[in-house]
């Protein structure tokens, strides 16, 4: 079969690490054919991890590498292809160009090259992919001889260059220094290799020289790579610090503008006290005013009777006197000012107790303020926000336990507050409210709106299940118990093990053990909390959405033999003071 040469050219026999002519190549997983020598070389000192040096594709585990014989094959008859091109005379006719394949021998009759069986589609398409993915690949020109392949043969079987060729010269034995030893990583002669350095891995230099450059090329473009991240970084820090300082401005600007309109409000809702504090003041002045025109009326009128008598004692004319010492002999009636006194404006003091308590509470809210801004994590913000809400009365729920949803096994005491698991089923009606597999009960009390709270003493049991469910579960058979179908609680296993019951369960760690456990609900805000009644620490918070009526949910699990055959005991309200959240 006859090949036309057209097809062929020597970049695509060329290995990319050495640029020289295959020599028992072999290919990677990813498709790329290297010499066996050079892959090998350079893979050395890379540890487990290789890649390819083409397309960078990436091996945990170095892979077994074999000589690709059928491209060992294609490269030798290549080979000999190019030899035979390069000894056709210089005299030959211009209107007929040599080709490579079809050279004839002088004095022998011209005859197309024959390839093995089944090699020709074999080269074809292997050449025709190498021709697509190689960038700098071009056909062969037929009709210009210098366009023939310079093929240059790689010497493999070091020999001795004579002294006095071109590079530098071995200083013991004065040939040229085309040689590496790998071991000692130093240039020698042939003779070198064959004496001090007898047994130790020698390659030609330059071919070694081309893989180490080939691995240098690799390693400038990822540290290239490198450097183009840590640019990026550079920039994506400069932007977020400059959307960092135009925050900052913004929030700057606008606490100041708060502050100026508190200052403000401060600065009116004082002129208004102290005209409240003047209004009372002028008060005080016109009765004082009053109260000393009055008095003075009457000591003038008291002056007047006095200068009366003193004439009337005077008198020698006995006649006139008992003519006026009748109306002289009693004291006139006149008002008593001994209960009269000037008593104090009766919002006297008050505006000063009401001044000092607001600002003592404007400046303990501007402390909280600062440390908010200062510890701004969500579960803290969360906790301050339960223990406001708790510092409010009312909130503490009264729970009893609802003996119609309770399960057959559990009992119950009498006054609804402990439910503990038995081992025998209870002759009760099994109704649709109560449960017929899971060993749970509710409370009696819903939860539709509001703040709500209650406390359950869980120290001596093992395992137990405490939160809410909403009014619709389903309470026959076996329940998926998770916030989608309605439940929402805290669950206790092998005194240890705490979960969230969500699908999949939420892992927490409780440490220390709590003895008793608070459950908090806020409805409006859809917030379900747990606290450790004894370390006064939230345990877990999960929120979600709350659309119906809900109700504490309760599970003194089963009673393991006797392991956990303690009750749940719910607490009285106010047992616990919730000061302890202050």
């Amino acid at each position: 079969m006859s090949f036309p040469g057209e097809f062929l050219s020597e970049e695509q026999f060329t290995c990319s690490i050495c640029l020289d002519i295959f020599t028992n190549p072999v290919s990677t997983p990813c498709g790329h054919s290297f010499c066996s020598s050079c892959i090998s070389s350079y893979w050395e000192g890379q540890g487990k991890t290789c890649f390819c040096p083409l397309c960078k594709e990436s091996f945990r585990k170095r892979p077994e590498l074999h000589v690709n014989h059928t491209l060992k094959e294609i490269t030798e008859q290549f080979k000999r292809m190019a030899e035979t091109t390069v000894s056709v005379p210089k005299t030959a006719t211009t209107d007929s160009p040599p080709n490579p394949f079809s050279a004839q021998k002088p004095g022998v009759q011209q005859r197309p090259v024959e390839l093995p069986k089944g090699l020709f589609q074999e080269m074809k398409t292997r050449m025709q992919r190498s021709s697509s993915t190689s960038s700098s690949n071009e056909p062969l020109a037929s009709g210009d001889p210098q366009s023939l392949p310079n093929v240059k043969m790689p010497r493999r079987n070091f020999s001795v260059t004579a002294a006095g060729s071109n590079g530098p010269q071995c200083p013991n034995h004065g040939y040229s220094l085309e040689l590496l030893c790998k071991t000692d990583l130093m240039c020698i002669c042939a003779v070198c290799a064959e004496s001090e350095h007898y047994g130790h891995t020698v390659t030609e230099a330059k071919r070694e020289m081309n893989i180490r450059k080939s691995q240098l090329r690799i390693l400038e473009v990822e540290l290239q790579g490198l450097i183009t991240v840590r640019e990026r970084k550079i920039e994506e820090i400069q932007t977020s610090l400059a959307e960092i300082q135009v925050n900052a401005e913004r929030e700057k600007a606008g606490t100041i503008s708060m502050f100026a309109e508190l200052m403000k409000s401060v600065e009116k809702s004082q002129a208004e006290l102290l005209e409240v504090v003047e209004m009372g003041q002028r008060a005080a002045e016109l009765r004082s005013q009053a109260f000393i025109r009055e008095v003075q009326t009457e000591i003038s009128d008291l002056k007047n009777r006095c200068s009366t008598i003193n004439q009337l004692t005077q008198s020698q004319d006995h006649l006139t006197f008992f003519k006026t010492f009748s109306a002289h002999t009693s004291l006139p009636v006149m008002k008593s000012w001994a209960e009269v006194a000037l008593t104090p404006d009766p919002t006297a003091g008050v505006v000063l107790r009401n001044v000092s308590q607001m600002v003592e509470e404007v400046r303990q809210g501007l402390r909280r303020l600062s440390e908010i801004c200062l510890h701004p994590s969500t579960e803290r913000s969360l906790g301050v926000y339960q223990q406001s809400v708790w510092r409010a009365p009312g909130f503490a729920m009264d729970v009893t336990l609802d003996k119609d949803s309770a399960h057959p096994r559990l009992v119950i005491s009498e006054d609804g507050k402990q439910v503990l698991c038995s081992d025998r089923y209870q002759n009760v009606p099994d109704t649709l409210e109560r449960f017929d597999r899971v060993v749970c009960v509710l409370g009696r009390q819903g939860i539709n709106s509001g703040c709500h709270y209650w406390e359950v003493l869980v120290s001596d049991k093992t395992d137990w299940d405490l939160g809410i469910a909403a009014r619709t579960i389903n309470r026959k058979g076996k329940i998926a118990a998770n916030p989608a179908n309605g439940f929402w609680f805290l669950s206790l296993r092998d005194k240890q093990d705490y979960v969230f019951r969500t699908e999949p369960s939420t892992p927490i760690i409780v440490n220390p053990k709590p003895q008793r456990i608070t459950v908090s609900v806020d409805y409006e805000r859809g917030q379900l909390s747990f606290y450790n009644a004894d370390t006064k620490t939230l345990i877990f918070t999960y929120t979600d959405s709350f659309s119906e009526t809900l109700y504490p949910f309760f599970s003194p699990c089963t009673n393991k033999s006797g392991k956990n055959e303690a009750p749940l005991i719910i607490c009285p309200p106010f047992v616990a003071d919730p000061s302890w959240l202050e």
